[in-house]
């Protein structure tokens, strides 16, 4: 059985059933950004990236234009890496006591 507010399946789907009196508050204690697993591309990306916007304009023209090539290689699983769906938890501690944990986002509507 999966637990309450899990995903249920790699869509993003969830089920839950919870009743609360009408008008109930509560605080958000926490926000949890879970990133998908990157790739080596992602990683490799990110470095070269991270080497050629720090330190490109101090590179001789030949090392800087091979460093750009590299990066540019790498374009497209970093895009792709981005349009992933982030998925996003939270803590929510109702007035009433009650606290639902690692409850995806999509489940509350914002005030």
């Amino acid at each position: 059985m999966t637990p309450a507010g899990e995903p249920l399946e790699e869509t993003g789907a969830f089920a839950a059933s919870l009743a609360l009196a009408a008008g109930i508050e509560g605080t958000v204690e926490r926000v949890d950004e879970h990133h998908r697993k990157q790739s080596h591309e992602v990683r490799e990306y990110q470095r070269l990236k991270s080497l050629l916007d720090d330190f490109g304009h101090q590179m001789p023209p030949v090392s800087r234009k091979q460093l750009e090539e590299q990066v540019e290689a790498l374009e497209e699983p970093w895009a792709a890496y981005q349009r992933q769906m982030l998925r996003v938890t939270v803590r929510v501690r109702l007035d009433n006591g009650f606290v639902l944990d690692d409850a995806p986002e999509e489940a509350f509507a914002s005030a």
